[in-house]
């Protein structure tokens, strides 16, 4: 069986992409930026090119396919979300049919559709009716709240519980939900695979509780064994919310709002077919969270809520901005080691291990960051000691990494223009040379007048930075630093 996996980089799909590759299953993916993919997959994952609203593309992936998974969509989008969203659908379907596809597998929403559903949740069943007019079957798995290390309502619940010992609950917080663990979710998509009927059907899954975020919070105290107090106010508007949620949680605030809206209506399991048809029994809220906090303790998390390219927003070389000439600062600085001992505190940039130097500017420069509605500081990075291509770190992402000689990576934080920080290692006389390099692609006057006038700034971190790489490698080499 031929299987094209969508939406690979994402939470899900990253997590499904996985129990493919286990099943031994012939996988293609389909990312937008399939270098940032290609470092994460299996010697028998195929990666190609292209984006869902790209025919020619579709084609091309679809060559040969049994089993498309659908698992895109535009929460991240600052425009119409909702005609991105219903445009690739369409695209998709068309594609899949004239390819010969046999099933389409897609992840939805749960939500009455009777009732007046946010345009979140809205688009995410519409996208389902798109896809099963296409003409190719298609199994719809609607879905409520994930729980998992690494996901978005897990993050979110973790860091005001963690955070906040009286907490601010908003109406929103009492509508009910049925969340789903990341695993049982997964189970149902990769069972879909051996799906004998083969007309479109719609499956609501969900797990064994149903509650609501503040009773998740609640839950999460008690595991953690927190005390924790909770204020309610009969009005906070999704803005004020999902402002809040930008200044105290990981999540961005485009995004909270969004979700925030997706959650005025209950979102449960009305049709329990799935538990019929299915070989599942899903866990509950608490078994969801202890194997969630068990694998963030052992520091291993295959994928999270924004290692998908959207979750930062659009990236500005899309829309057809024109840069001006980069603007570049550029140091080097030669230790007497070798180039593995000189990479190794490049490889340990950034997270909890902060940037080697002026650690304050930089967490100031990402609450900046927030307060013009960009991503922060706060994603950290996803392991302490490995990067690979496509990981966030901080308000940057990796764009390039090659073990012990290469690291570049490209901002996502609010800019009026382009930026990406480089370093380097070489061979040199004395041992190895680190080599440093600050780039800016400035977007007309605002781009020139941001640049010079942090450049100063600049001055004093970048400098002070490559002097503690290069005191780092010292140190762990067993050199004298001082030397």
């Amino acid at each position: 069986m031929k299987i094209l996996l969508t939406g690979a980089t994402g939470y899900v799909g990253g997590r499904l992409r996985l129990a493919l590759e286990a099943r031994g299953d012939s996988l293609r993916c389909l990312a937008r930026r399939p270098e940032n993919l290609r470092g994460r997959v299996g010697p028998q994952t195929e990666v190609v090119g292209g984006d869902v609203r790209d025919l020619a593309a579709l084609e091309r992936a679809m060559n040969g396919v049994h089993v498309a998974y659908y698992l895109v969509h535009a929460m991240g989008a600052t425009g119409d979300f909702e005609k991105e969203d219903r445009d690739a659908a369409r695209i998709f379907g068309a594609a899949a049919l004239a390819a010969g596809v046999r099933r389409i597998i897609y992840l939805g929403g749960l939500g009455n559709p009777e009732e007046e559903l946010s345009p979140h949740l809205r688009s995410r069943q519409e996208v389902g009716e798109i896809l099963r007019s296409s003409g190719v079957p298609t199994l719809e798995f609607r879905a409520s709240i994930v729980i998992g290390s690494g996901s978005l309502s897990f993050e979110l619940v973790r860091a005001l519980v963690e955070r906040l010992p009286v907490m601010i609950v908003p109406r929103w917080t009492k509508v009910v939900a049925q969340p789903i663990a990341i695993r049982d979710l997964i189970d149902y998509l990769v069972q879909a695979l051996d799906f004998p009927e083969p007309q479109s059907r719609i499956y609501e899954v969900g797990g064994a509780d149903i509650t609501s975020y503040e009773g998740l919070m609640r839950e999460y105290a008690r595991l953690r064994r927190l005390r924790r107090f909770m204020l309610r106010v009969p009005v906070i508007t999704p803005r004020l919310s999902s402002l809040w949620l930008g200044f105290i949680t990981p999540v961005y605030a485009r995004i909270g709002r969004k979700l925030i809206e997706s959650i005025r209506h209950p979102t449960i399991v009305r049709d329990d077919a799935a538990l019929r048809d299915f070989q599942i029994r899903p866990m509950g809220m608490s078994a969801a969270f202890e194997r969630a906090l068990s694998r963030e303790e052992q520091q291993f998390v295959e994928s999270r809520w924004f290692d998908a390219l959207s979750s930062g927003g659009p990236l500005r070389s899309e829309d057809g901005t024109r840069f001006g000439n980069r603007l570049a600062d550029r140091r080097s600085l030669d230790v007497p080691v070798s180039p593995a001992s000189a990479f190794a505190p490049i490889r340990r940039i950034g997270g909890k291990q902060g940037w080697y130097a002026c650690n304050f500017l930089w967490k100031l420069r990402g609450a900046v960051d927030l307060l013009v509605g960009g991503v922060g500081m706060r994603r950290g990075r996803p392991h302490p000691d490995r990067l690979q291509v496509g990981d966030a770190l901080d308000f940057w992402r990796v764009e390039a990494f090659e073990s012990n000689r290469l690291l570049r990576l490209r901002a996502e934080m609010r800019l009026p223009g382009r930026a990406w920080l480089e370093f380097e290692v070489a061979e040199s006389e004395l041992g190895s040379q680190i080599r440093q390099t600050a780039l800016f692609d400035p977007v007309g006057l605002s781009g020139l007048l941001y640049w010079y006038g942090i450049f100063p700034l600049h001055g004093i971190v970048f400098r002070r930075m490559i002097q503690g790489l290069a005191r780092a490698a010292l140190e762990a080499s067993g050199a004298d630093p001082k030397s």
